[in-house]
């Protein structure tokens, strides 16, 4: 099965899931906001919104967190965390 990224971010105030489908016809980013708020989505949540937008976890997948700077090479930019996990249609192949 085919597998696909799934990331979370935090912009304004307000949480995204997201799904990157680089490879389906070009690029399409299926998303749910969680709208705003300074508390991150359980993993319930998240669970969630991924089966509304059709996917499901992988066996193995966690998330993992990682930080960005919002100005690239300044270290004075605001930091913006960005989750990823690893996720795959909940009916197959197709997205």
């Amino acid at each position: 099965m085919k597998e696909y990224t799934a990331q979370l971010s935090n912009r304004g105030g307000r949480w995204h899931l997201y799904v990157a489908l680089l490879d389906v016809q070009g690029c399409s980013w299926p998303e749910h906001d969680f709208g705003p708020s300074p508390i991150v989505p359980t993993a319930a949540a998240r669970s969630r919104a991924l089966a509304g937008l059709g996917f499901v976890f992988t066996d193995d997948a966690e998330w993992a967190w990682t930080e960005h700077s919002e100005i690239v090479d300044d270290d004075a930019s605001p930091v913006l965390l960005l989750a990823s996990t690893r996720v795959r249609s909940r009916d197959g192949d197709a997205p």
